[in-house]
């Protein structure tokens, strides 16, 4: 396997390995939110004759998923709002092995019933995405501009680069461990986190931000501040406070 390495702003850079056969990319990168160029790879890709894997679960809600050029695609119901699970998108000229072999139903991809109440809950969910991402992106945007001059503001190197999912603002801060300021966040009521949701339990730098370049200190320390659905409006106290618990703490 090989890995491609990435920019500063956290891009995949090509070229790719001239003997890939598959390539897997993420949509949207889950700690910094930076999007990829999908149809600049797929291209590469292709011309090596090599089938591209697009993981999508990360940006469906706020951005419409890169599935044209992409021959294999995925999308994890929880991060939609659906139930847990998730779904598989093929071209039908790629064959896919099943994982576990069983009857004939499910067109001999998988054994076992379909879970009907698990699919319908997600194609829900990509219903109202698919209803509601541009107005809810639209809203969002200047509110995680202005969270992002607060972050820089006090002291943060942002992180990520445009394009960009968005609801995110993401920085890092040198000057003191990422657990340090979320807790101070935390006791300000303001709800963050230091990295994604896949690495909440370890205690090391984000393999991400060491690949974009930054210092062994700066990973330590970063801050991770995402808008959600609910997020209707932040008042300048709010931005404030979020500048005020940092600054606090930074000194």
């Amino acid at each position: 396997m090989h890995v491609l390495p990435i920019s500063e702003d956290g891009f995949a850079e090509l070229p790719l390995p001239a003997d890939a056969g598959l390539v897997s990319v993420a949509m949207a990168n889950n700690e910094v939110g930076t999007l990829q160029p999908v149809a600049e790879i797929a291209e590469a890709a292709h011309a090596l004759g090599a089938l591209l894997h697009v993981d999508c679960c990360q940006g469906p809600r706020w951005a419409p998923p890169p599935l044209a050029p992409a021959d294999l695609a995925s999308l994890s119901g929880h991060t939609l709002g659906a139930g847990p699970g998730g779904v598989l998108i093929a071209r039908p000229s790629v064959r896919l092995d099943p994982l576990t072999h069983g009857g004939p139903q499910e067109w001999g991809r998988r054994a076992g019933r379909e879970d009907v109440g698990a699919a319908a809950a997600l194609a829900a969910a990509l219903e109202v995405c698919r209803r509601e991402r541009a107005a809810r992106a639209q809203a969002a945007a200047p509110l995680a501009a202005r969270l992002r001059e607060a972050l820089a503001a006090a002291g943060g190197v942002l992180t990520g680069g445009e394009p960009r999912l968005p609801n995110y603002a993401t920085a890092a801060f040198a000057a003191r461990r990422g657990e340090d300021l979320l807790l101070a966040l935390d006791l300000a009521g303001v709800a963050a986190s230091s990295g994604s949701a896949c690495a909440s339990g370890s205690l090391d730098p984000s393999h991400v931000l060491l690949a974009m370049g930054l210092s062994m200190d700066e990973a330590l320390g970063s801050l991770r501040l995402t808008l959600g659905y609910e997020t209707t409006d932040l008042a300048e106290p709010g931005i404030e406070r979020v500048f005020n618990v940092l600054h606090s703490v930074l000194g």
